[in-house]
């Protein structure tokens, strides 16, 4: 399980250091792409199998989803670790998520996230103010 708020500078070759409590789950393979809310979306190569075979279910027939399955599956990359615990984020994947220098790695359960530093902040301040009202949404959901 990802979890925790870590924060990282992407290096002029495109690099970012995955932190050291995430790589175990990432030695076997990986998978780059893009995610929501102009994020990146990292996921273990098991995850990313479990998704790509519910995402491979959706309806044809629906252009919305046509549209995701197209976003999550073309805009992915296989990514590996290097020795010192790094991966590289093509660059159209960088540009997708406005990523510059600073990035924040956010472990999301089966996930992590990568946010640009300041597109971060701004997301993590909008919900933090909506709190209560999100609270009450997830309520609806049983949660």
């Amino acid at each position: 399980m990802f979890f925790g708020e870590f924060t990282h500078s992407i290096d002029s070759k495109g690099r970012v250091a995955i932190p050291a409590k995430f790589r175990k789950f990432l030695e076997k393979g990986a998978v780059v792409t893009k995610g929501l809310d102009n994020s990146l979306s990292v996921y273990p190569i098991i995850e990313w199998q479990t998704l790509a075979e519910k995402l491979a279910k959706l309806p044809l027939t629906q252009s919305s989803s046509r549209a995701f399955v197209r976003m999550m599956l073309a805009g992915a990359a296989d990514v590996e670790l290097d020795k010192q615990g790094r991966i590289v984020l093509p660059e159209y994947l960088r540009i997708y998520g406005g990523i510059n220098k600073k990035v924040v790695i956010a472990g999301i359960y089966n996930r992590i996230e990568i946010w640009d530093s300041e597109k971060w902040q701004a997301f993590k301040s909008e919900s933090e103010r909506n709190s209560g009202e999100i609270a009450e949404k997830l309520k609806e959901l049983g949660i």
